[in-house]
């Protein structure tokens, strides 16, 4: 499958002449306060504003199917030109975004249903593929000597981090639990430091996002494990960036999510204007990975709102 690179230069040529009568939807199940999802937001509301399109952004207030999925239909009841879309559960989401489909409105979905979105009638998908990423964290900590880990999840239910961390137990080759955190900070703090206070022998920690790294990062410092317990995540921002930069942990795994912010806008304004899209159905942002040698640079781009 082809990985598409282009350029932002290239996007903007794409958008000249365009007028201002689009409106594009954009649901996903991420909140714009989310450090990962106000970094979505802001290539949402950059390509916006480069596209002259009218573009909303919706969300849950917190992880909820339910809502999402009726967010998504009143979308569609609103009759936009085009919808954009995450999928963290295909069952949950699947017959509101094929209500999309089957009433003539185009659709795009990003970071999640890597898997799923042809069957739902999608026309592309923007983001990375969460089980290879996840082996990727795998094989880097298995170099690193880690046998037995733990992958903490902060949103139970979501399909595509159950692939994060199927992926990481195959590429550690070892002995993977599955930690299930929810609430606020000082719940999810507290949580993965009893867990770890019963399980002394953790050589690993994978996080699948700042929500859960953010935590996770205090409870190792109250427990004096920072740099005795090989620790990385999913996604980035600024408590993360700053974390890797100070070597308190070992890597995190970027999407390059403000791309996937600002693609799919570009795209869908193009497709309503032309009726043309990349020939490839997939564009593959991440995986990359951050790490203390290079978080100085990632720090600075995401200073001007691209991380």
């Amino acid at each position: 499958m082809k990985r598409w690179v282009l350029t932002v230069g290239a996007l903007l040529l794409l958008g000249l002449g365009f007028g201002s009568a689009q409106r594009i939807v954009v649901v996903t199940h991420g909140t714009a306060a989310d450090p990962f999802w106000s970094v979505v937001k802001n290539g949402v509301d950059q390509a916006a504003r480069d596209m002259g399109v009218r573009v909303e952004y919706r969300a849950p207030a917190t992880f909820d199917l339910v809502q999402m999925s009726q967010l998504i239909d009143a979308a569609v009841a609103s009759k936009p030109d085009a919808l954009v879309v995450s999928i963290p559960d295909a069952d949950a989401l699947g017959s509101s975004i094929r209500a999309a489909v089957e009433a003539g409105i185009p659709v795009i979905s990003i970071n999640s249903g890597f898997d799923v979105f042809k069957d739902l009638g999608v026309l592309l998908h923007i983001g990375q593929e969460e089980f290879i990423a996840g082996k990727g964290a795998g094989e880097r900590m298995k170099a690193a000597g880690v046998t037995r880990a733990v992958c903490i999840n902060q949103e139970v239910g979501n399909l595509a981090l159950d692939l994060r961390c199927q992926g990481f137990e195959e590429g550690l080759g070892g002995d993977v639990e599955v930690l299930g955190v929810r609430g606020d900070f000082t719940e999810i703090k507290n949580s993965v430091a009893i867990f770890l206070r019963n399980n002394p022998d953790i050589q690993g920690i994978l996080t699948l996002g700042p929500v859960g790294a953010e935590p996770t990062l205090a409870a190792l410092e109250e427990l004096d494990l920072i740099g005795k317990v090989v620790f990385g995540t999913f996604d980035l921002g600024p408590t993360v960036l700053e974390a890797l930069a100070e070597g308190k942990m070992s890597f995190a795994i970027d999407q390059q999510q403000y791309l996937q912010g600002y693609l799919p806008i570009v795209l869908l304004t193009q497709y309503i204007k032309y009726g043309v899209l990349p020939a490839e159905d997939v564009i593959f942002t991440g995986p990359g990975f951050v790490t203390p040698e290079n978080a100085a640079q990632v720090i600075e781009l995401s200073e001007e709102g691209f991380r």
